[in-house]
């Protein structure tokens, strides 16, 4: 069978059954980020703690930077204190401050004593900030120069510098004051344009700059409205504290957006990957899905209220699912909007009538349309007027309380100071599919003489 054929994690297991660490290395060098993590969470835990072991610090490092944080810090807390500190250092700094922060306080004062003093402190105060904050995300790797620094003597630091160079995709310098002022920035094509015995203080322009507590959603809007690359964070004597990259940015917004889907699933705990122990997925799961059991047991009460109307218009179970299946995703569509617009700072739990109010006019615009267009289809499909208004109004009503749930629920539990991600959508489930089956067979059992032609 050729290399080509046969799946990375075969290989990579291979190479580690024969101790070829030369190999082991090479192999995973070819590999793109993606492709070596999948390799990786194939492994059992005892070979990906192998396998990291026998890896350089750097190759390791290259790795650890695709894995999920959680997940990484499992990792590293099974490594030897030493290994784990080894690859921890050739992480970039705001990286290195989100691998440890996942560490349990014993594992982490162990690797912390196998690394440098200096790496040590910018990660302790990195770890200090919140992680969804301009100091939670930045790094300390800039190139910063005295203001009266020569062009020509910068770009022979720089040349000394190509590692750093590459990981911070240079294309300013940052221009400090005699007490670390930051004074502004240079750029890179300005400094090699110019004569070497220029100062930068003669070329240096302002910059934009954050503050350290500049929250996540600040940061994305300023990276969408500036192209740049990084952006100064300064504390309040403007002294440069590290930068932001844009990219830590995004990703950030990104693992942010998936941790509250998997919330919303009910998937509650953090981040999920098969490669976890079972007892640790199932337990996450199973925090809502027992719930979930109450919850619908409470919805399906409604329908056993009303058997005998079931019994005498048997098509009307046909009608359930629907009417709560469009009303769920009319209910979704609002607790998205509210979710968004909160952690934008646009609404305030204070804002809790001005939602429902703006809700429910969408609620009764949508709720009526779809009403006519499902009465419709079920006149044309049964040819029973009456069936299709009791349908039809049914869908309209619940779309206007779906939309009503679905906005101002995310509101109010923000304001109890329970998480919406997590509680929100088994909320709105179980209120819109009472509701629905409520409305439908109630209706239904008002209009019963007309339904079944008595």
């Amino acid at each position: 069978m050729q290399v080509k054929d046969r799946n990375s994690w075969e290989i990579l297991r291979e190479h580690l059954e024969q101790g070829d660490t030369a190999g082991l290395n090479a192999f995973l060098a070819g590999l793109s980020g993606e492709d070596s993590l999948r390799a990786l969470m194939r492994l059992d835990a005892e070979e990906q703690k192998q396998v990291l072991g026998l890896l350089t610090p750097e190759s390791a490092a290259d790795v650890f930077e695709f894995i999920p944080d959680e997940s990484a810090g499992e990792l590293l807390g099974e490594l030897a204190p030493e290994v784990a500190a080894s690859i921890v250092s050739e992480m970039p700094s705001d990286d290195q401050a989100d691998v440890l922060s996942e560490l349990d306080e014993e594992d982490l004062e162990e690797i912390l004593r196998y690394m440098d003093h200096r790496d040590v402190g910018e990660a302790r105060e990195l770890m200090a900030y919140d992680e969804d904050v301009a100091g939670g995300l930045m790094m300390k790797e800039y190139f910063s120069y005295p203001r009266a620094y020569q062009a020509g003597a910068v770009l022979n630091d720089l040349a000394g510098r190509e590692e750093e160079y590459e990981l911070n995709h240079v294309q300013y310098i940052y221009v400090t004051a005699r007490a670390g002022e930051l004074l502004g920035v240079a750029r890179i094509r300005d400094i090699i344009f110019t004569r070497p015995e220029t100062r930068l203080v003669e070329i240096v322009q302002p910059a934009l700059t954050v503050e350290a507590s500049t929250p996540l959603e600040e940061l994305e809007d300023f990276f969408d409205e500036h192209n740049m690359t990084a952006v100064p964070v300064v504390d309040g004597a403007n002294k440069m504290l590290g930068v932001v990259r844009r990219r830590a940015v995004y990703d950030a917004v990104a693992e942010r957006a998936e941790a509250d889907h998997l919330k919303s699933q009910g998937i509650v705990g953090g981040e999920e990957l098969r490669s976890m122990p079972n007892s640790v997925r199932s337990r996450r799961r199973l925090s809502w899905l027992s719930v979930n059991i109450l919850l619908n047991i409470i919805a399906a009460s409604v329908i056993a209220q009303f058997q005998d109307v079931l019994s005498a218009v048997i098509i009307l179970a046909v009608f359930l699912p629907i009417i709560s299946d469009m009303s769920g995703c009319s209910g979704n569509q609002a607790v998205a909007v509210s979710m968004r617009e909160l952690s934008l700072g646009i609404i305030k739990p204070a804002d809790f009538y001005y939602v429902w109010r703006k809700e429910v006019t969408i609620g009764m615009i949508n709720g009526v349309t779809l009403g006519v267009l499902i009465a419709g289809v079920t006149w044309a499909w049964q040819g029973n007027g009456w069936l299709g208004l009791v349908v039809g109004a049914a869908l309209a009503l619940n779309t206007v309380i779906a939309v009503s749930i679905g906005g101002t629920v995310p509101v109010v539990l923000k304001a109890m100071k329970v998480d919406p991600a997590i509680a929100s959508g088994p909320i709105l489930t179980t209120v819109t599919d009472m509701c629905g089956f409520f409305l439908l067979l109630g209706i239904a059992s008002l209009m019963l003489p007309m339904l079944t032609g008595g």
